[in-house]
């Protein structure tokens, strides 16, 4: 089922977590879903830092799974390992890049799974396999040990099949962590222009909000879509940029997979220019961000405005739209599914302030009781 790139024995009990193959753990090589990667790869050292919470939790880890190749994707699809098996529809997308971290979940593997967000890479398949998953602030967790894609957008965090999973996973990664705080009173609805979504999703996501009680207002957000556009930017040099020896030693090139090679192509292409204006213009839209959530305490739209397409169909897709903006900002959200009228869950996007993720948990406890999927 390529969920699995590692699979660890395990005989004791405890809770059991999957990590996503761009973390180092001591022993195993780390491969971020790459033949060009693999095929060189040596034994770790010493674990991720972001490990050693999880290690003197006494969490069991089941192994290494499965990613977009080099997380440079969000479909999830692997041209190499292969592609983890959506568990709600086979023949969809399981998201990506964390598509192994969210099947192992979904599947019931692992009881918490981690994984990496840059734009949208541990949203996307948690909502497209029906789980919940946190998008930490930037920083709030070490990136020392993960492979780099974007360096100044990439996060580590938790996925599970519920919130207090997902808090769990949290006080994994950062021993201390509690959801401490009531939930938001007042949150604002946000329905960025020029993205058309699924009238479906957007109904189960005022559905959701309406069940739960909460004080809902609609909030403004200008600038969404040239948000997404800048990130988009700033992601692909970067990405560039942390895989350069791939692109440049012939060999190692001719292992990468075909969509990861494109794309790593178009990411050296653009300009310092070009990338200096992304990077000029990313101060304002946190600012931007910032000011909206001083009116409300956090802020809801969708994860994705689609549900996910058929494996055949999800080339060319534009997968985060809905969630990009808010790496660009350098804020936490968390995605969690809610019922649609569909066959398929919708899934539900909080976002809040730096630092936020108690505020965010608390929160989504309360949509998802009134939800009833758990």
């Amino acid at each position: 089922m390529a969920t699995f790139i590692t699979r660890l024995p395990h005989e004791r009990s405890g809770v059991r977590l999957a990590v996503k193959d761009l973390i180092d753990i001591a022993g195993l090589p780390t491969t971020a879903g790459s033949a060009a990667l693999e095929k060189t790869a040596t034994p770790a050292d010493l674990d991720a830092p972001c490990m050693a919470g999880a290690r003197a939790a006494g969490a069991v880890i089941v192994g290494k799974v499965n990613l977009h190749e080099l997380a440079f994707g969000a479909s999830g699809i692997n041209e190499y390992f292969g592609t983890p098996v959506n568990p709600l529809d086979p023949l969809r997308v399981p998201g990506g890049s964390s598509s192994g971290s969210a099947v192992a979940v979904a599947d019931g593997e692992a009881d918490i799974a981690y994984g990496s967000d840059t734009g949208g890479s541990i949203r996307v398949p948690a909502a497209f396999c029906g789980i919940t998953g946190l998008k930490t602030t930037f920083g709030r967790v070490p990136l020392g040990g993960v492979w780099p894609l974007a360096p100044s957008l990439d996060t580590v965090g938790p996925m599970a099949r519920d919130v207090a999973g997902v808090a769990a996973g949290m006080a994994l990664l950062e021993p201390g962590f509690a959801v401490d705080v009531p939930p938001a009173g007042r949150v604002g609805r946000i329905r960025p222009a020029g993205i058309d979504v699924d009238p479906a999703i957007d109904s189960a996501i005022d559905a959701a909000l309406a069940r739960s009680g909460l004080t809902v207002a609609e909030a403004s957000l200008p600038g969404w879509l040239a948000a997404r556009e800048t990130c988009g930017v700033i992601i692909d040099a970067e990405a560039a940029e942390s895989n350069r020896e791939l692109l440049t030693d012939p060999a190692r090139r001719d292992l990468l997979g075909s969509g990861a090679r494109a794309r790593l192509d178009g990411g050296a292409a653009i300009t310092p220019a070009e990338l200096a204006a992304a990077r000029a213009a990313q101060p304002a839209w946190r600012e931007a961000m910032a000011q909206a959530l001083s009116e409300v305490e956090l802020l809801v739209l969708p994860t994705l405005p689609f549900y996910p397409p058929l494996l055949a169909d999800a080339p060319g897709v534009h997968f985060t739209a809905f969630t990009n903006p808010v790496n660009l900002a350098g804020f936490p959200a968390v995605a969690l599914p809610v019922p649609s009228t569909q066959r398929l869950p919708a899934s539900l996007q909080l976002i809040g302030p730096p630092g936020s993720e108690a505020l965010l948990l608390a929160t989504a406890a309360v949509v998802e009781a009134a939800a009833g999927l758990q």
